[in-house]
């Protein structure tokens, strides 16, 4: 499979304007070589002594947010039970997760945990960063609308049971998680506090209780991805915008839909997206918190990700490169006189 995506990848393109892959330059075969140790993943043990695997799992702000089907492959062999991380919203990693992870390795989740915190709800609830330790029963109602989208999109566009973890923060008040489990379970899903930041495994008890009651449930019968194979690569982006962001269509720049244009024609139509969208709204806007709808998605770039197997649409402002800190890390990092590392921590 390695060798295959290896050889997939397009590198440029003839005087013809035909796409030139890896495989024509007969170089899939030694990029192979040099990668075929380092693809396997890496096991890592938590702070309680459980196995984790770490492999891969780039933003899914801006990439598809998950880690390698080779790591969960390897994990669900070896336990009961398998948790997944996908990274930032469930319009964001769930999405991914399901359309083009699920799609390609033929996995299917038995349940999903929504994440969620009475600060962030505060927040799209219209509170201001300074003032989100104040306790505030009516902006979290407020922000409620957020999460309502997320358990409504994992329950009737992904069809999976939703299960809240709501993280809980020092500042929450007794209150203010008291009437987030009310909201949720008004919505017909459960949540449940989870206070493993601060006591570890033992914080998410309740929580991983509430999620096999899910699974024993009969959760994943209904799974169901956001479009199919066969519609069209702008067909796709329409789906997950009007579905899953709330919006009323998609509208592409020249540019963008010129490449796309071209992506089809060159037989990579059946791929699935990987839409590039803000983290911090349902809409291409930042700004725009809570639920937004009727707005519209405008896709200003195309790229074809052929060896991972995705065709790439950046919207908005959103910039595909991982913010960095004004210091990097690698300024620290060192060898000191005696040959050993210092500055790893």
């Amino acid at each position: 499979d390695l060798k295959e995506r290896l050889g997939n990848i397009v590198i440029g393109y003839n005087k013809e304007k035909q796409p030139v892959t890896a495989r024509d330059l007969n170089a899939h075969g030694a990029m192979t070589v040099l990668l075929r140790d380092a693809i396997a993943p890496n096991l890592v043990q938590t702070l309680e002594h459980t196995p984790a695997m770490i492999h891969g799992g780039p933003f899914a702000n801006i990439a598809h947010g998950c880690n390698s089907v080779m790591a969960t492959r390897t994990a669900l062999k070896l336990a009961d039970f398998v948790v997944t991380e996908a990274g930032f919203g469930a319009d964001l990693g769930a999405e991914k997760f399901i359309d083009i992870k699920c799609r390609a390795s033929g996995i299917r989740p038995s349940a999903v945990v929504l994440v969620a915190t009475v600060r962030a709800l505060k927040y799209h609830g219209g509170v201001k960063l300074p003032e989100l330790t104040n306790e505030n029963l009516e902006a979290l109602t407020e922000g409620m609308a957020n999460l309502r989208r997320h358990l409504r999109n994992i329950s009737d566009v992904y069809g999976l049971p939703p299960v809240v973890a709501i993280n809980r923060f020092p500042s929450d008040t007794d209150a203010e998680v008291a009437k987030l489990i009310e909201l949720v379970e008004a919505e017909g899903a459960t949540a449940f506090e989870a206070t493993h930041f601060s006591n570890g495994g033992a914080g998410a008890e309740e929580l991983a209780k509430g999620v096999l009651a899910a699974i024993e449930g009969g959760g994943g019968e209904g799974f169901s991805f956001v479009y199919d194979d066969a519609l069209s690569l702008k067909d796709k982006a329409a789906a997950v915008a009007t579905k899953v962001y709330g919006a009323e269509g998609v509208t592409f720049d020249g540019k963008a839909a010129r490449r796309l244009e071209r992506i089809e024609a060159e037989g990579y139509g059946h791929l699935p997206v990987c839409m590039a969208k803000t983290q911090y709204s349902f809409s291409t806007d930042p700004s725009k918190l809570g639920a937004p709808s009727g707005h519209t998605v405008n896709i200003r770039e195309v790229r074809l990700a052929a060896g991972a197997g995705f065709v790439v649409m950046v919207t908005g402002d959103i910039m595909t490169m991982p913010g960095l800190p004004k210091i990097p890390a690698s300024e620290h990092i060192d060898v000191d006189d005696n040959g050993n590392i210092i500055g790893l921590s």
